[in-house]
Formats: C-alpha cells, structure tokens, sequence
C-alpha cells in the first residue's frame, strides 16, 4: 500500500503514485463518449429540465440536485483539510488509496452496466458516484478520527444519497450500491488515528460564545 511507502521514507515515490491516479482518473472520466451525452442532454423548457422521455424536474428537484452535487465537493473537501491541518500524512495517503479504490469500482462498474438514469440523461446510473464518494469521506473520518467527525460527515452522505434518488439522478439500489463501495473502500485502507495520538475533544462556552475544543499528541 501506499502508506508503506511513507513509513520507509520513499516520499517521491509516493507523490509519482498520486500523480499517477490523478492523471488515470482524469483519462477515465475523459474518455465518456461524447455522442451518447449529446444523445441525451437534457434541454429546457419553460425554466424545468426535460429529458427526452419526457421527465419534468420540479424546481425543489433542481435544488436538490445543486446541493447533492455542492456535498460532492464539499465532504471530501473537509476531509483532506481536516487531515492536513492534523498533518495526518499516513492518514492521508490512506484517504488516497480509500479514493482510489472507491473511483475505480464507481468507473468500472458505470461503464459495464450502462443502467440509464430515472431520467434517461445517460447510461451511468449504477452505482452513485456522488454517494461512493461522499460515504468514502464519511466512513474515512469516522474511521481515522472518531465518530465525533464521522458522524456529521454520514449524515451529509446519506442526505446525498436521498437526494440523488428524489432528483431523479439514481435509483435506490445505485446509491445503497455507491455507499457500500465508499464505506467500504474506506474501511480497508484506514486505520484509527485517535487512540494513537490520544485525540480529544470536548465543548466549550463563556458568556459570549460557544466552540469546540480539541487536542492530540505527536
């Protein structure tokens, strides 16, 4: 794994293998065909979204949709910020690899199904790439840090879930599907960090103001 890398002090070997995924991933999602999305595209009518089956997607759909895709970047987000602020350097190439895997059965698996989406936009339905990813970050955090950041996180995760599914964007059994890759993807790779540095976090408040307080050792 990469993590054995970094405990016997290869570092540009690591970063090559980051680089690596990077460059793979973007080559993946590059290589979607383009006629089929043209197919596709949803055009608009009258301020809604139609697809060519007809759908119609009511105004609370689309913002769903917009929140669904802002969590997409947002969780994994605050995971690598939370990690690098701890400068959790094993933690975070064990979140590379838990992303790596999850990105690669999510791709694999969209372009052998092939399940048209509820509303026939394409054929990348199965599973949820929005979930595999948000329950990655998810499982990550509650795994490395504790449920204290876990459980925030999963609670996004599933909100992204519902709402791919209310959207119109994935049928349920995609983003059960989705969140069984994330989760578990997570849970191979990532090994608890609190105990070993003895994390804690407690609240605190005066008069004026309310926070959280939380220290670690190294």
């Amino acid at each position: 794994m990469i993590s054995d890398t970094l405990r016997s002090g290869n570092l540009p070997s690591v970063i090559k293998r980051i680089a690596l995924f990077v460059v793979m991933l973007a080559l993946g999602l590059s290589s979607a065909p383009a006629q089929e999305y043209a197919q596709w595209a949803p055009c608009h009518v009258n301020g809604a979204v139609r697809s060519d089956d007809g759908f119609h997607r009511s105004e609370a759909q689309k913002g769903v949709a917009v929140s669904t895709d802002v969590l997409l970047v947002l969780v994994p987000s605050a995971a690598l910020i939370g990690t690098l602020c701890a400068r959790d350097w094993q933690g975070l190439l064990q979140g590379v690899e838990s992303a790596a895997t999850t990105a690669a059965a999510t791709l694999i698996l969209k372009y052998s199904v092939r399940e048209w989406r509820p509303d026939h936009s394409n054929r990348h339905s199965f599973p949820s790439g929005h979930t595999a990813v948000t329950f990655a970050s998810a499982a990550f955090l509650q795994r490395r840090y504790g449920w204290a950041y876990g459980a925030p996180a999963y609670a996004l995760a599933t909100y992204v879930g519902w709402g791919r599914v209310f959207a119109r964007k994935h049928h349920w059994w995609d983003v059960l599907a989705g969140a069984a890759i994330g989760a578990g993807s997570s849970y191979i790779f990532t090994r608890p960090f609190a105990k070993k540095h003895n994390l804690k976090i407690s609240p605190v408040a005066d008069e004026t103001s309310i926070g959280i307080f939380a220290s670690m050792e190294f």
